[in-house]
């Protein structure tokens, strides 16, 4: 029998196709809020005994995780077999430390929510940074898929001679791995971070690459300002209008426009979180992870 995968609201452009990939049966979900702001949610297929998915990012995810919780367990009520997440963008993986006293480690409370709500998860690169995978955080099993090989092949594609630049030590893996994938050289910057939009790169000896198209690397775009105040300095040492390629298109306000107004040639994202800049397509690494995740026996899960 057929999965049911369940498409939250604004997931549609990467979640159909989906259905589609994994030949999951579309499930009806109604969700919307009452005139005091409260969720309402309402599971209109019929779910008992039934393998289930759930298919959100959580970007934005204090206004999504509620929505979540509600539908994984009115599931469980209704009699779902298994209930399974697929979210291409996982939030509240920064905060993965106490850095000053009474601060919560997001992280973890984060992990144990989900944990509690669903049996299996499926994501895109994490911001896995003081945590080796998501085993150390989160108690269900999971599948990371891995962005980089699609990232190398459109740069091979759309690229002329392309130096993969990494605007610090946090995105040096995404950068080596991209880098690896397309046969690139590849600089790693280093960041002193002031503040959340406050930012300080100090760029090496990068003259030699002034022949090149210089391409930043990162898992999430966010605010920007690392992004933005790399091109300066890239720029300062001589090098092109560089192409900017981010994992996860969150995109703060006027973080984009930023981007721009530092001389970006092309912003480019993967479609983990709908955005214009989508123009790198993660179906298939979701739906080889559900199958992951459906057929362990067959092929073991990663994280």
């Amino acid at each position: 029998m057929k999965p049911i995968l369940f498409v939250f609201p604004g997931n549609q452009a990467w979640a159909d196709p989906l259905a589609r990939e994994i030949k999951a049966e579309l499930g009806r979900l109604t969700l919307r809020h009452f005139p005091d702001g409260e969720s309402y949610v309402r599971i209109e297929s019929e779910v008992a005994s039934r393998e289930i998915i759930l298919a959100l990012s959580l970007n934005n995810p204090d206004e999504h995780l509620l929505p979540l919780l509600f539908a994984a367990g009115t599931l469980r009520e209704l009699g779902a077999a298994r209930i399974g997440l697929v979210t291409p963008y996982l939030a509240y993986m920064r905060q993965d430390k106490r850095f000053h006293a009474g601060e919560a480690i997001s992280s973890v409370h984060f992990a144990r929510l989900l944990s509690n709500a669903v049996d299996w998860l499926v994501t895109v690169d994490p911001h896995l940074h003081r945590f080796h995978s998501l085993d150390e955080i989160y108690s269900i099993p999971s599948h990371v898929a891995h962005a980089a090989p699609l990232i190398a092949d459109w740069i091979c594609r759309n690229v002329d001679k392309p130096v993969l630049i990494g605007p610090d030590s946090e995105s040096a893996q995404w950068t080596a791995a991209v880098a690896q994938a397309c046969g690139a050289p590849s600089v790693i910057l280093q960041k002193v971070r002031h503040g959340d939009r406050d930012v300080e790169i100090a760029v090496p000896q990068v003259e030699q690459w002034c022949t090149h198209t210089p391409v930043l690397v990162d898992d999430i775009i966010s605010t920007a300002h690392t992004m933005a105040e790399t091109i300066c300095q890239l720029q300062r040492a001589g090098l092109g209008k560089p192409v900017c390629i981010g994992v996860h298109a969150i995109f703060a306000e006027g973080a984009q426009e930023a981007l721009q107004t530092a001389g970006a040639a092309r912003i480019v994202t993967c479609n983990t979180v709908t955005h214009p800049s989508n123009d790198i397509d993660v179906t298939a690494l979701l739906g080889q992870g559900v199958r992951t995740m459906l057929f362990p026996q067959n092929s073991p899960p990663s994280s």
